[in-house]
């Protein structure tokens, strides 16, 4: 039937191995951008994440130069105040750039205010944003912002799996665990354990 076929080219879909995280390379170096955040540095300045190496690299060479900081991707200059960083922000935030709407949402999820935090991440994951839609994930499942919802929770931290994010991965090998399905939990977790 219909159903059924509909299921298999979902799962043909949801079971393909992206081939790197939702992360991405770092744009300098091209190597692959570490999963744990505190090796890489986001900048609102072009909205791209770079390694640590890179970032380490470019203060080397502004140290030797004796130049200001910089973005080591766009060479923007580092904002000298908050002003002008959330300048910057809100800037990024009209252009309905993905990053700047997801860090938004995650900066208000951080503060307990959900409908703005789901508000923002709803909007970066109409533009394909993996870790904003991981971030909905969460929020139908605990109900934060939103009605708690089982579908809705599953279809997010799908989009996510299958854009790369590990973490959601790994998530929904749990559920399929939890609901029996071992054969499918174990697909996800061999997936998550490759990126």
């Amino acid at each position: 039937t219909c159903k059924e076929r509909a299921a298999e080219l979902r799962d043909e879909i949801l079971f393909r191995q992206p081939e790197s995280s939702y992360l991405g390379d770092c744009p300098i170096c091209c190597l692959p951008l570490p999963l744990d955040p505190k090796k890489s540095v986001s900048f609102s300045c072009c909205s791209k994440s770079i390694c640590l190496g890179c970032m380490y690299a470019n203060r080397i060479r502004e140290f030797k130069e004796k130049l200001n900081p910089s973005c080591p991707f766009c060479r923007h200059l580092t904002f000298e105040s908050k002003e002008e960083s959330d300048r910057q922000n809100k800037k990024r935030l009209e252009a309905n750039d993905p990053f700047a709407l997801r860090e938004a949402g995650r900066k208000h999820f951080g503060d307990g205010d959900y409908d703005r935090a789901f508000e923002y991440l709803a909007k970066a994951a109409d533009f394909g944003d993996v870790a904003a839609q991981f971030f909905l994930s969460l929020m139908y499942r605990g109900g934060l912002g939103v009605e708690k919802d089982e579908k809705m929770e599953l279809y997010y931290a799908e989009e996510a799996a299958i854009g790369g994010d590990p973490i959601a991965r790994c998530s929904l090998g749990c559920k399929e665990g939890e609901n029996g399905r071992y054969d499918r939990a174990v697909k996800h977790w061999i997936i998550a354990a490759k990126l």
